[in-house]
């Protein structure tokens, strides 16, 4: 009898020289999308980054520390993006109404999107241990940004980027039309949940500042360079593939004014790049709205979302 290990069922291996061709709206090739991280989190309790060093207890320290990206941080990267007239989404915990609304007063302002983060990222949807209850954790948050927003969410990332089993098919049942929780592809791609197909939309862990910054810890130009060196790869692969180019950017990280004067530098370089013509600057939104209007066949996963 053979050993097998643990599989999942919900897409299947699709290499990307096998996959039809397709280009983005008005024939662009590399779909650039800036996705921020905004959050709030427990005083003292839960999870959270430190700003020291790894594993470290909730204290006030840490939890100022982000907090500073609320406060500071996130404000100057609206001034960026406003001065690089950027789309940007966010991904958003839903208890940031309570504390800072003014920050959705901005997002409105610009016309940015706003993603389901879950309600706080102390906590993330593994943190439960029934369906009912994170069923009941998605229906509150979701019931929250459709009330303060006048419509709902379209896209999903989870706190902490984690799922249980169910997760997707949560996902799909609540009414979302695509998931940021997938890391696997530079394509967007159809999953199978129990409900149906939703879309996966590439989202980043390596062009993420926590993974890199804060985990592995490379220096605020180093990552910046990543960001360049990754779309200059990314708009020459373009050519044969139509790709998705996200970046990850958390205020309290890329907020701080030393990270921000080379995060400013490398964005230049993107949107002054002499092949720009091949890119099409929008939100993760735009991308799965798009890709509900191709043919079924045409994305990986050979489904075409209901």
């Amino acid at each position: 009898m053979s050993l097998k290990l643990p599989r999942h069922n919900r897409y299947d291996y699709s290499p990307i020289i096998e996959r039809k061709d397709y280009s983005w709206p008005n024939r662009r090739r590399l779909a650039f999308c800036i996705t921020t991280n905004i959050e709030c989190w427990a005083f003292l309790k839960g999870r959270g980054h430190d700003n020291a060093k790894h594993n470290e207890p909730q204290t006030h320290r840490n939890y100022s520390w982000r907090d500073y990206g609320n406060r500071i941080g996130i404000w100057r990267l609206f001034d960026l993006f406003d001065e690089l007239n950027l789309p940007v989404a966010h991904n958003a915990n839903s208890l940031l109404y309570d504390y800072c609304p003014q920050m959705f007063d901005a997002i409105r302002r610009r016309g940015d999107e706003i993603v389901s983060h879950g309600r706080t990222n102390s906590e993330n949807l593994s943190d439960f241990r029934w369906e009912g209850d994170e069923e009941e954790i998605i229906r509150q948050v979701t019931k929250t940004f459709t009330e303060k927003e006048g419509k709902a969410p379209k896209g999903w990332m989870g706190a902490g980027a984690t799922e249980s089993a169910t997760t997707p098919d949560l996902i799909k049942e609540a009414g979302y039309t695509y998931i940021m929780d997938w890391p696997c592809d530079d394509q967007p791609f159809w999953i199978r949940t129990r409900s149906g197909p939703l879309l996966s939309v590439p989202y980043p862990v390596e062009l993420n500042d926590a993974s890199q910054v804060m985990h592995r810890q490379h220096t605020a130009r180093e990552f910046c360079d990543m960001l360049v060196d990754q779309f200059d790869e990314m708009i020459e692969q373009s050519e044969k593939h139509p790709l998705v180019y996200n970046i990850s950017i958390h205020p309290y990280i890329y907020g701080q004014p030393f990270r921000l004067r080379p995060l400013r530098e490398a964005l230049k370089h993107c949107v002054s790049h002499k092949l720009k013509d091949r890119v099409w600057f929008c939100k993760p939104a735009d991308i799965a709205d798009y890709c509900h209007t191709l043919d079924k066949d045409i994305l990986p996963g050979g489904l075409k979302s209901e």
